[in-house]
């Protein structure tokens, strides 16, 4: 076994949606950003990812388009998956609902669960929301009689059902969300979580007859495993509960569950009490990020001003959509994103800021030392303020990266880049060119550039990680880039002596809005 500290990250498993939107991209690129930093400081990380694949409306969507619901989530999951590669979201692991290892570990516990009391059979008479899969008293219905999570309305449902004794839990999930603050995140979401288990919880129907596409009840087969029930386990599948008993003690209890803020019920209060049940420690942290605002406005297929990721990766790749997603939004928040904030970044960081310096950086090196840096003994007044910064910048990086405070990391490093550029314009290499007498210093200036950009490449590898394995190969250095750690950068002077560097190439053209 590896004598790194483990390190375990999920999104939720995604509903095969026809139709791909932003938010998809988004709570998928902050988790791999997260999993890429916690990988780059030396950690053994295992990343999830995934689609959720049965319940009621799966089987609706499949019957309406005349094919079996396998046939409809192999066609979406794929398109999942190629969005993935599009992003770069470097998972461990994709788990289906509908494959067998999955299959298998659901029954079990069902069957485990029932075996010692917690799960008994009665009938089912109430309110269900279909599109979210939940259940509701009328109590919780929204002002209009629907569903308060997606405002879409009920059905009166009765059938018979396995109800999970989840009531019994409530009062010590309760204390446990009190005594552990930093278990739902942030605090607005944990205070949701409190009032809605104050308010009394039920007994949590996890059964259904009505329909067939699910996981069978292992001892009443004609009953259907609830789709929630279902899900939530996909988290223990691939570490191997019940079946690697190594594996699984290596990653659980999981270190973050990133979900949006919509679903945050169901993986703290229902996951929380399974979990109980089972015997199993909670997650230590679940973070609900918040929804994503186009133009003004949330983002939903009724107001049709759902992004689709694909598109925008084609027009303007995926490093610049990761940048974007991950610098305007603060987690936790809602974000709004409009395409000429988006253009307005390419343009100003990306282009300007970024590509800018790495570009004057490499030409200059090229045009007065050959391509050849060196430490020297020169120096500038200016060097001391730049070797200071970017110290203070890889400490508040780290800090921020650890406390998930990802948009505040980004505006960090970018602070460092525009700090870069100032000191070319103050040290004025061109002109420290035409004197052979401050040859020494040129050689400073030049070593400070590339330094500071050899730093500025590792740290920004978990935002955007092709664009960081560019800069890395622009600079000279050829080593493999997989392999760089965070303990590489953390004293100035790694780039050797005498290093040579590559050539430039433009990383981000400028976007001319008139004929965007």
């Amino acid at each position: 076994m590896s004598g790194k500290t483990p390190f375990y990250i999920t999104t939720p498993i995604y509903y095969p949606s026809a139709k791909l939107h932003i938010g998809h991209a988004y709570c998928t690129t902050v988790a791999d950003t997260i999993a890429r930093y916690k990988r780059l400081a030396g950690f053994d990380v295992f990343f999830l990812t995934g689609s959720d694949e049965h319940g009621q409306k799966i089987q609706q969507a499949a019957e309406k388009e005349g094919i079996t619901p396998i046939q409809y989530v192999d066609r979406i999951v794929a398109s999942f998956q190629e969005l993935w590669r599009l992003l770069g979201i470097s998972y461990d692991d994709f788990i289906r609902t509908t494959q067998p290892r999955h299959y298998e570990l659901v029954q079990d516990i069902f069957q485990r669960i029932y075996d010692q009391g917690d799960i008994y059979k009665g009938e089912y008479k109430g309110l269900y929301c279909t599109p979210c899969e939940s259940y509701w008293t009328r109590l919780q219905l929204d002002e209009n009689g629907c569903c308060p999570d997606c405002h879409r309305p009920v059905q009166e449902v009765s059938e018979e059902a396995y109800f999970f004794r989840m009531s019994k839990y409530a009062d010590r999930l309760l204390a446990y969300i009190n005594e552990h603050p930093d278990f739902i995140q942030p605090v607005s979401r944990r205070n949701e979580m409190i009032a809605f288990i104050e308010q009394g919880l039920e007994d949590l129907c996890v059964s259904r007859t009505s329909f067939d596409w699910g996981i069978p009840v292992p001892f009443d087969p004609k009953h259907v495993v609830y789709v929630w029930f279902d899900a939530l386990t996909n988290y223990l599948t691939p570490i191997g509960y019940l079946h690697d008993k190594e594996m699984f003690h290596k990653y659980w209890p999981a270190d973050v569950h990133l979900v949006g803020k919509e679903i945050v019920r169901f993986h703290t209060i229902i996951w929380g009490c399974m979990l109980m049940a089972l015997g199993l420690d909670l997650p230590k942290k679940v973070y609900g990020h918040g929804w994503l605002i186009v133009n003004g406005a949330k983002m939903s297929k009724s107001v049709g001003n759902v992004v689709d990721p694909v598109a925008l990766i084609e027009e303007f790749g995926a490093d610049a959509i990761r940048y974007f997603l991950l610098r305007e939004i603060a987690l936790g928040q809602d974000g709004n994103i409009s395409r000429d904030a988006l253009i307005g970044r390419i343009n100003s960081d990306l282009a300007n800021d970024l590509g800018n310096l790495l570009h004057r950086t490499l030409s200059m090196a090229k045009k007065y030392r050959k391509g050849v840096v060196t430490k020297g003994e020169g120096r500038t007044d200016f060097d001391a303020a730049l070797e200071t910064m970017t110290a203070a910048t890889v400490r508040d990086y780290t800090e921020q990266m650890d406390a998930m405070e990802l948009s505040a990391a980004v505006k960090t490093v970018w602070a460092l880049i525009s700090r870069t550029n100032k000191y070319i314009d103050e040290t004025a290499p061109w002109t420290l060119a035409k004197d052979e007498a401050k040859a020494a210093q040129l050689d400073a200036v030049l070593y400070h550039l590339v330094e500071t950009l050899h730093i500025v490449s590792v740290l920004i590898a978990p935002f955007m990680p092709t664009t960081a394995r560019r800069i890395h190969k622009q600079l000279g250095f050829h080593a493999d880039f997989d392999g760089v750690q965070l303990a590489d950068i953390a004293a100035w002077g790694t780039t050797p002596d005498g290093h040579t560097v590559g050539t430039a190439e433009q990383l981000f053209p400028r976007i001319e809005v008139e004929k965007a």
